[in-house]
């Protein structure tokens, strides 16, 4: 039985969001980025001020096929762990993806089960026929992970490595593992 499953929050979850979002332990990952409003370079750390909810919620959440967002949850106690999302492509039928596990929780597997649940509803829910991602190429980790779910690298540039995994190429793994 799987660990984890996606939960779309409702609005008045997403203090979750606005508290993962200010760890900086946990956005280490996204420091040095060109300033913009709310943005903290030094830390990574993103401002969401209740104010913002809203208009946030309304843009992302209930806007599939376009846009899909969920927290991770551990079935055992209920605990937000992180954060999915997918994003489709403008005039594409890709979509491009994002996750971020709380700091607390990495090592220990979670990434790998959530991003594959985030596969499934991608291709099964969604239709997609591609899912991509890029981030910087010294997340080792990270890189494993999607690699792992079946992701293949399609190049590097300015010190970043992109992935994609098509719809044949998750059917494959799908229908492979459902034979062992």
């Amino acid at each position: 039985m799987e660990r984890l499953l996606l939960h779309v929050p409702f609005f008045e979850e997403l203090s979750y969001r606005q508290r993962l979002l200010s760890d900086p332990e946990t956005m280490a990952y996204d420091r040095g980025y060109e300033a913009f409003d709310g943005y903290h370079s030094d830390t990574g750390c993103i401002d969401f001020p209740e104010s913002a909810w809203r208009d946030w919620y309304d843009w992302f959440v209930g806007a599939e096929p376009e846009r899909w967002y969920a927290y991770i949850v551990r079935r055992a106690d209920g605990a937000f762990l992180g954060e999915v999302n997918l994003r489709r492509a403008p005039r594409s039928a890709h979509y491009d993806m994002g996750i971020v596990l709380e700091a607390r929780y990495r090592g220990q597997g979670y990434a790998e089960e959530a991003l594959r649940l985030l596969l499934a509803q991608a291709f099964e829910a969604l239709g997609a026929e591609e899912v991509r991602n890029r981030f910087e190429e010294t997340r080792i980790a990270a890189l494993r992970t999607h690699l792992a779910c079946g992701f293949r690298e399609t190049g590097r540039d300015k010190g970043l490595v992109a992935l994609r995994i098509t719809r044949d190429a998750y059917d494959r793994r799908k229908s492979a593992s459902a034979e062992d």
